[in-house]
């Protein structure tokens, strides 16, 4: 597997193998390439198909960026697949894309999630409930937003609240940085039982984590129902049928908010890198093998993608 940073690096195509009579998929799509982000969630998902298509018999290659450079990068036919598309709060950054036809979704691989504002237990039991209520305790806020890394939409979200003075929030900043920084402060604030507002999402170990509740309201920026949201796996515009063996997995593979929790807590708690993590996610839930690779094969077509995984962790 190869790793490397869209835009930091220039994508070269790696050698591709000679395709066997059997190929379950043409030669064209043995290097199999992702698009990633710095989430957990995403990661975890990311580099758990890449594990198993490497095991396949596949070459793999995740790339890491922001999100509007990943979407670039699938709609290009730089990489292949993206497994972070989360709307509705990413719709106006890939709803380009839609209407020049060069990305498709090919699955909901995660229903029920949220993202939006949230606070600790403590700030919102003396009152903030509701982004409404912000601003009336701003001195406490210090009228700083904590947020995840510059470009991403829960980011720009803010920004435009800002920029639109919703909530009478003009006079706020957004403290920009990355997953893990943000976290770290929003866990170094509630060890002093400080104020702070921060992005929050779920699934995520932070919902257990932290004693935390989302805000109500901002239904104009983050959706209905707190920031409710599905997330959809993206793919370059013809990649699940020019190869349907990787296009059948990537249509198969899903899970659970429970189940993606459970992944991202080995990453979190468990300091598991994040191919580990998902296949400890497996070990502990075997069945999802079946739901995943129900008629995918080895590259060369030879075998059952099943029964090759599940020798690879000796279930």
């Amino acid at each position: 597997m190869k790793y490397g940073l869209i835009g930091a690096v220039t994508a070269t195509a790696l050698g591709m193998a000679t395709a066997t009579a059997h190929a379950g998929d043409p030669s064209e799509c043995r290097e199999v390439g992702f698009s990633n982000v710095s989430w957990t969630g995403v990661t975890v998902k990311t580099e758990t198909v890449a594990w198993m298509l490497e095991e396949l018999g596949y070459e793999t290659e995740v790339t890491t960026a922001s999100v509007q450079i990943a979407f670039q990068a699938v709609a290009s036919g730089e990489r292949d697949a993206f497994f972070g598309l989360w709307l509705p709060t990413q719709r106006s950054m890939i709803e380009p894309h839609f209407e020049r036809g060069d990305v498709e979704k090919v699955v909901a691989n995660l229903e029920g999630a949220k993202y939006t504002l949230a606070v600790p237990q403590y700030v919102y039991d003396a009152g903030v409930t509701h982004f409404e209520d912000l601003n009336e305790h701003a001195d406490k806020f210090e009228s700083r937003f904590y947020g995840i890394e510059a470009g991403n939409d829960g980011n720009e979200i803010i920004l435009d609240m800002i920029d639109d003075d919703a909530y009478s929030l003009g006079g706020w900043d957004l403290m920009e940085s990355s997953e893990a920084g943000m976290l770290s402060q929003v866990d170094r604030a509630i060890d002093r039982e400080e104020w702070v507002v921060y992005l929050g999402w779920a699934p995520h170990p932070m919902n257990t984590n932290f004693d935390m509740a989302y805000l109500h309201g901002g239904e104009d920026y983050f959706g209905p129902d707190q920031g409710g949201a599905t997330v959809y796996t993206l793919a370059t515009t013809g990649y699940v049928d020019k190869c349907p063996n990787v296009g059948r997995l990537l249509e198969q593979f899903t899970l659970s908010v429970e189940e993606q929790s459970i992944g991202q807590s080995y990453v979190t708690d468990d300091d598991m890198d994040y191919a580990e993590a998902g296949r400890a996610l497996i070990q502990d839930h075997p069945e999802l093998l079946e739901r995943w690779l129900d008629g995918v094969t080895t590259y060369d077509g030879e075998r059952e993608a099943l029964a090759v995984i599940r020798e690879s962790l000796d279930l």
